[in-house]
């Protein structure tokens, strides 16, 4: 749609706009660590509570209005605001949470669609309680061959690993003995092949506050020249999609196969985990 009516649509994702998460994909793609072959991105455990006690709605809140397409359930604190990631009605603990960005860079870097996910995971079993994996490993396959391993522990962040070196990025680091080659052999603006920026010549700036002012500077800019912003609709959507397909592999307990051109997996159950119903006066109408 955005497409069809020329408009200039940017996802939040900020990382793709901080520099050392870019630096790293544009490293990657200009072949500082050499072929590409496995990527690490690591997450914390999600947090385990509950059974957790219905409460009287807040005169504050809509309930009804916040659970949206939601299934319709009693009220309690724990299902709302912060706290609502720890729920699979309306989000996906830190696989969705973390993977939204860490993923994301991750398959920036990869470039390629995802073919198989293999989960290791326990999930947990009680009433109105938070219901996401207690702890989860995930090893997702690409078409182009490369591996992508997701995990709830170690030093949070991505780990690029190539066949002649290894990078390590997150938010505060960017590290790793190919990155220190750069201060005698730096990234030329024609190395940049991920993103085609008008404004490479920008002080770069590490806060993260500026990281964020720099990702609507891009969306602005976007906006004036009619160029794809950084974080575009069909990249986010994909990485969302392997989060999802994540998720439910483990909810499933099985390993999935993945068609990224049909959109499909190749079992019943897994296809219809791909939507879920809409709640009676949410329905989106296409």
């Amino acid at each position: 749609v955005a497409k069809s009516y020329d408009q200039v649509f940017q996802v939040g994702t900020w990382q793709r706009s901080d520099w050392q998460f870019r630096k790293a994909v544009e490293m990657v793609a200009a072949g500082r660590i050499g072929k590409l072959h496995t990527v690490t991105c690591a997450t914390d455990a999600n947090p385990t509570g509950g059974p957790f006690e219905s409460r009287i709605v807040p005169k504050h809140l809509n309930w009804n209005l916040w659970l949206g397409q939601a299934p319709l359930s009693d009220y309690t604190p724990e299902r709302c605001h912060y706290t609502f990631r720890w729920w699979h009605e309306y989000a996906g603990g830190k696989v969705t949470d973390w993977g939204a960005h860490h993923i994301d860079i991750a398959q920036w870097a990869i470039d390629s669609m995802p073919t198989q996910i293999v989960t290791r995971g326990e999930m947990p079993n009680l009433e109105n309680g938070y219901n996401v994996a207690k702890r989860f490993e995930a090893d997702v396959t690409y078409q182009n061959g490369v591996r992508l391993a997701v995990r709830d522990s170690g030093r949070r962040g991505i780990l690029f690993e190539g066949d002649q070196g290894r990078i390590f990025v997150n938010r505060g680091i960017l590290d790793g003995a190919p990155v220190k080659a750069m201060s005698t052999n730096p990234l030329e603006p024609e190395d940049f092949r991920k993103y085609a920026d008008d404004n490479l010549d920008r002080p770069q700036r590490t806060g993260k506050l500026d990281a964020i002012i720099n990702h609507m500077g891009n969306f602005f800019d976007c906006v004036e020249s009619r160029k794809t912003p950084i974080s575009d609709i069909e990249s986010q959507h994909r990485s969302a999609t392997t989060c999802h397909l994540i998720n439910i592999s483990l909810r499933l307990g099985q390993d999935l196969r993945w068609n990224a051109k049909a959109e499909e997996c190749g079992d019943a159950r897994a296809n219809a985990m791909l939507s879920r119903e809409q709640r009676k006066g949410f329905e989106v109408i296409a």
